[in-house]
């Protein structure tokens, strides 16, 4: 049976690191059924979870962190909502923090809107994580995990304590991540963050399958093709690449009327676009139009053309979300209009083209 056209990027899989695991190209990032900015109901959550299996997407990414559970919770109940939709999909999750129980009466926290009333407490020790990934089970409704990653190591999240965080990680929970897989409870170790540097120096303390790397190696940002990628194809390991579009910008761009005019601001990095971030898109924007290349389009597709590259991740809120990211996944992109892109200067000369 032919598969349908919105399916067709999953005849693409590639592994992650040396294991036997096989992702889609296109993966379903869970953070928006945790209530990530906005709350949804559990019906909209489980809607989404049904179409992102409808559309062949075959691997799933989600973590404590989102929606404090919530998003495990509702993944979890979805998947048991469908026979054999458990066993048909890779799934990644996380572990670094704790969910403690909190008084807070605030509405949003930490960007996810009306969640349980638990507080995330960052814990690398050898415990911590054990206990995490427990609790992970039970959310999840299962007995094991494909991809287990360390959340958020790296100055970027914990500034002068990171040096003491990735200590505590190496020394314990890293161990514990090693006697995981070594139980069969996991298939695959690796980390999940916004730094390649924090992934480059983890490969010169321990052995990882891979790493789930959130907006750094896009249209706007390629400087991780330089040595971390390299390094990683020297060590086998595969990389998941988060955040295609920088929080944003790359899908809404900043020609349109709304965005030009200032009435719908535009992201990146989770922050108001500086003006030159602003002024890239907008070249990158211009070579679409010249060869009628939507840019959204494009930015999902830039990642995919690297090697170590072996699923691009997309935080879907609905289904409609999700069909769109499966057009934009496959919709067709002349070479010419990369070529343009390298001509202009606004790809990395290391960086591999989609062909």
């Amino acid at each position: 049976m032919a598969l349908p056209d919105n399916m067709s990027q999953n005849r693409d899989k590639r592994s992650f690191g040396n294991t036997n695991l096989r992702l889609s190209s296109l993966g379903f990032g869970a953070a928006p059924i945790g209530n990530l900015y906005q709350p949804q109901s559990d019906e909209q959550a489980y809607a989404t979870v049904d179409a992102v299996l409808d559309s062949g997407i075959g691997y799933i990414d989600t973590a404590p962190h989102y929606g404090f559970g919530l998003s495990e919770s509702r993944l979890g109940a979805a998947l048991a909502r469908r026979e054999g939709a458990a066993e048909s999909i890779i799934l990644s999750t996380k572990v670094g923090r704790l969910l403690v129980p909190t008084n807070s009466k605030e509405t949003v926290r930490h960007g996810f809107a009306d969640a349980p009333a638990l507080e995330p407490v960052f814990d690398y020790s050898y415990d911590g994580v054990m206990r995490s990934f427990a609790a992970s089970l039970k959310r999840l409704q299962r007995e094991q995990v494909d991809i287990l990653l360390a959340h958020d190591l790296g100055p970027l999240t914990h500034g002068a304590d990171h040096p003491v965080r990735f200590r505590e990680f190496m020394e314990g929970g890293y161990r514990a991540m090693c006697e995981l897989k070594a139980a069969g409870q996991v298939t695959a170790i690796g980390l999940g963050t916004n730094e390649w540097q924090i992934c480059e120096a983890a490969l010169t303390h321990g052995d990882f399958d891979g790493f789930l790397l959130a907006g750094r190696y896009t249209l706007l940002e390629q400087g991780a093709c330089e040595t971390f990628l390299p390094l990683c194809a020297r060590r086998g390991a595969s990389v998941i690449l988060g955040g295609p579009f920088n929080s944003g910008i790359l899908a809404t761009g900043v020609t349109a009327p709304a965005v030009a005019s200032g009435k719908q601001p535009v992201y990146y990095n989770y922050e108001t676009a500086p003006q030159s971030i602003i002024d890239r898109v907008a070249q990158l924007e211009r070579v679409g139009a010249e060869f009628n290349v939507p840019l959204a389009a494009a930015a999902l597709q830039f990642p995919a053309a690297h090697p170590q590259i072996c699923s691009v991740l997309a935080g879907l809120a609905n289904p409609a979300e999700v069909q769109q990211a499966n057009a934009w996944m496959n919709t067709p992109i002349p070479v010419e209009y990369w070529q343009q892109l390298r001509r202009q200067e606004l790809i990395h000369p290391a960086a591999p083209i989609p062909i």
